[in-house]
Formats: structure tokens, C-alpha cells, sequence
């Protein structure tokens, strides 16, 4: 199986620069392809996951031309073309919920799919919503799992209820196809809702594009009928990304001055750096970047609430690992549905270098110690892969299985992480 040894560094001082968010990306790409006329994405993405979402919108009939920095979307105008064939997602479960709603703008069957874990990843509370307005939307075999079947005539608009839901992405799909609803739409959560930063990030992108999205009350949305309009739009940084670069400052204690990203963003994983600020290290703000020095972690026992920022989960488990005392993270439960189920991966991996870890039924407890170097399995899971990485910094005889994982969401994951490891600036 193909492995890469991270190699441990004495000294860190050094500077890294973050591609394109992946979820603005993405939310700027189907947004694009509704839109009238030819929006120009700046700085957007290029990896395995908007690839896949690339080549559905273009099924559905937005032409995107990668140019240079730019991805080019002349938009449908809301009027989406019927492929004929099965469009396949990968393990993109972003694309997945996020396409659910938009092909019911169009007409006749349309069959959403992917690999084998994506068709593990729920989507029933969003077909259930669509099926209670009136559209034709079903499991293809009945058990709320892709593939998704819709035989679309028009998105009816109105009002949809969520109740205790796994994912803020059904939300964020139902907001995006709103405009072009038979009538206004409105959107009311209740109960649990994680993740609710991700529905300000697609309210935000929507404004640009030029549909603005009322906030009638905390948890109720809404949405006149409109059209977008096609925009110059650049993509911020990856603050999900940028996480591991935070991460090796802290457990090196060194700096890493990060670029490209905005410390004002409404990406939920800023939230990262008020936890390493709390752990002992120091956070330099900037205008488009982040300077991190770490020191000595603080020890003792910590509780975090991740639940607006689940991507985190990984980067802190491994910071965990080597931080004296006890760590407990909550409110996470819905990892167990992404790439990997996150928390069983977590756990086990942990125990592989030797840090004692158990899953809850929301989350995992780590009591930190001094890990050893282990061959890490990845799970197919970029996020897994990059935070454990980022320990062989500090841990020798780190091993990483299946590395090319990271293009999922950072193609270019490792040539930055060897800026670290040869002491590049």
C-alpha cells in the first residue's frame, strides 16, 4: 500500500499559503450555475470534490471553463437541462444534498449517485421535506440513502420544517434552489441543528450573487423568488485547511504565519484558534493572514462543544494526543457519516500511537501522553490523513497509508508541508 514518512522537525518558523474554501467554493459554483450570464470565480478550489461538482453542473447544463486562477460559470438561469444518465458524485456529499433540491428545477427523472461510502451517507430529512411539499423525491432502495431519484417538475416553494437534523447542508439546498420556486420559500429548523455557521456562509454567497436571504427569527430562514445574477466573486481561504498549519505551530512550538485567509471570515473552524489561544499559544491576526506561535500547552482537563465546527474534530483530537491532562469533545455524533465515521476512526488511531481514546455517543475523550510513531490508516478520509501528518512534525516514525487521500480538498496538502519539514519560507 502506498505510505509517506513524515519526517520530525527540530525547529518551525515558516510560511504556508491556503488554497480556495472548499464550501464557499462549492456554494459559489452551484450558485454560478443558476445564475444569468458568466460569473468569474477567483482563487475557487481545484480538487476531487468540486471536480465532481464541475462535471454535474455541466450535466445539467452550465458551461465551466478552468482558465488560469479563474473557473469560468456561464450560468442556466435557473433552466437545468435533464442529462438522461445517472450523475455521479464521487463522495461528495456536499454535491449530493446540495443537488437533491436543484434538480427538481428541472423536468423528468433525474438519479443522483456515488462510491460506495457516499451511498452510506444519509439524505432522508431532506427527501422527506421535499416528498411533504409534493415533490417526487425517493431513495432509490427506500432507505434514505443515495442513490436519490426525483422526478422533478418545478420546486414548489413554500414552507419546509427540519427537526434534529445531521447535517446543515439540507438547509443550505434548500436555500440555493429557492429563488426559482414556484413561490417564496421559507425554511424553519428545530431542535438540533449543527453546523448552523455553514447556512451564514450560504447566506452570505447568495447575497452576492444577488438574493438576499431574510433571517425571520433565529431558526427561520426565507427566500423571495428571484434570479441570481452572475458576479466577479473570489473565493477566501481554507480556514479548515489552515487548521493544520495552526496545529503544527501548537505542538511544535514554533510559528507558522498563514496567507490567504480571512480572520474575519464566517467559516465556523475560525474557531479553532480561541481554543489554541485558551491552550497557550499566541494568534496574530491579520489583514489576509494568520500568524500562530505555539508554547507550552496548557494541561488539565478540557471540555469542548464542536459542534459548529466538526472539521475540527480531527486537528484537536491530534493537539489532545500530546497536550498533558484530559480531553473531552462533544456534540459531534454526526462525524460518524462523513468520509470515515470520524469518531471510531479517531479512536482507533489514537490507540495506535498509543494514546489512550474512547468514543462517546456524541464524541471522544482523549487523555493526552506521549504518542509513538505508527503506520496511520486513513480511511480514504483526507481529514484523518492530514491531522496525523502533522504529528509525525513532532512524533518520529510517523507513516502515513494512502497520502493522495488530501485531494479531496488540498491537492497541494503536502507540497506546503514540506515548506515545514525543509525549513522553506
Amino acid at each position: 500500500m502506498n505510505e509517506i514518512e513524515i519526517k520530525p522537525i527540530r525547529h518551525l518558523d515558516a510560511v504556508v499559503s491556503m488554497p480556495g474554501s472548499k464550501s464557499y467554493t462549492q456554494r459559489a459554483l452551484v450558485i454560478a450555475a443558476l445564475a444569468e450570464g458568466t460569473s468569474f470565480l477567483r482563487n475557487a478550489l481545484r480538487s476531487e470534490d468540486t471536480g465532481y461538482l464541475m462535471d454535474a453542473l455541466r450535466t445539467l447544463g452550465a458551461e465551466i471553463l478552468v482558465q488560469d486562477e479563474d473557473i469560468i460559470v456561464k450560468g442556466t438561469g435557473g433552466n437545468i437541462l435533464n442529462p438522461g444518465k445517472d450523475i455521479y458524485l464521487g463522495n461528495n456529499g456536499t454535491a449530493m444534498r446540495f443537488l437533491t433540491t436543484l434538480i427538481t428545477l428541472g423536468q423528468g427523472p433525474y438519479t443522483l449517485t456515488g462510491d460506495p461510502r457516499l451511498r452510506e451517507r444519509p439524505v432522508k430529512p431532506l427527501l422527506d421535506a421535499l416528498a411533504k411539499a409534493g415533490v417526487d423525491a425517493q431513495s432509490r432502495n427506500n432507505n434514505g440513502l443515495p442513490p436519490i431519484r426525483v422526478n422533478a417538475s418545478g420546486f414548489p416553494g413554500g414552507t419546509f420544517t427540519l427537526r434534529d437534523i445531521e447535517s446543515s447542508q439540507y438547509v443550505s439546498s434548500l436555500l440555493i434552489a429557492s429563488p426559482y420556486g414556484a413561490r417564496d420559500t421559507a425554511v424553519e429548523l428545530q431542535g438540533r441543528i449543527p453546523s448552523l455557521p455553514y447556512v451564514e456562509m450560504t447566506r452570505e454567497a447568495m447575497n452576492v450573487f444577488g438574493v438576499p436571504v431574510a433571517k425571520e427569527a433565529p431558526n427561520r430562514f426565507s427566500v423571495r423568488r428571484g434570479a441570481y445574477r452572475s458576479v466577479k466573486y473570489r473565493v477566501e481561504g481554507d480556514i479548515s485547511s489552515a487548521s493544520y498549519f495552526f496545529l503544527a505551530a501548537a505542538i511544535c512550538s514554533g510559528r507558522v504565519q498563514v496567507k490567504n485567509v480571512n480572520p474575519r471570515t464566517l467559516q465556523g473552524d475560525i474557531g479553532f484558534l480561541d481554543i489554541l489561544e485558551e491552550l497557550g499559544c499566541a494568534v496574530l491576526r491579520g489583514d489576509q493572514s494568520i500568524e500562530v506561535t505555539g508554547g507550552s500547552l496548557r494541561g488539565g482537563e478540557r471540555v469542548f462543544d464542536l459542534g459548529d465546527m466538526p472539521d475540527m474534530v480531527p486537528t484537536l483530537a491530534v493537539l489532545s494526543a500530546l497536550r498533558l491532562g484530559r480531553t473531552v469533545i462533544t456534540n459531534v455524533s454526526h462525524l460518524r457519516l462523513k468520509e470515515s465515521d470520524r469518531l471510531a476512526a479517531l479512536a482507533t488511531e489514537l490507540k495506535r500511537v498509543g494514546v489512550h481514546a474512547e468514543e462517546t455517543g456524541d464524541g471522544i475523550v482523549i487523555e493526552g501522553g506521549n504518542p509513538r510513531g505508527a503506520v496511520i490508516e486513513t480511511y480514504d478520509d483526507h481529514r484523518i490523513a492530514m491531522s496525523f501528518a502533522v504529528l509525525g512534525l513532532a512524533i518520529p516514525g510517523m507513516r502515513i497509508r494512502n497520502p493522495g487521500c488530501v485531494r479531496k480538498s488540498f491537492p497541494g496538502f503536502w507540497k506546503e508541508l514540506e515548506k515545514i519539514e525543509d525549513g522553506k519560507i
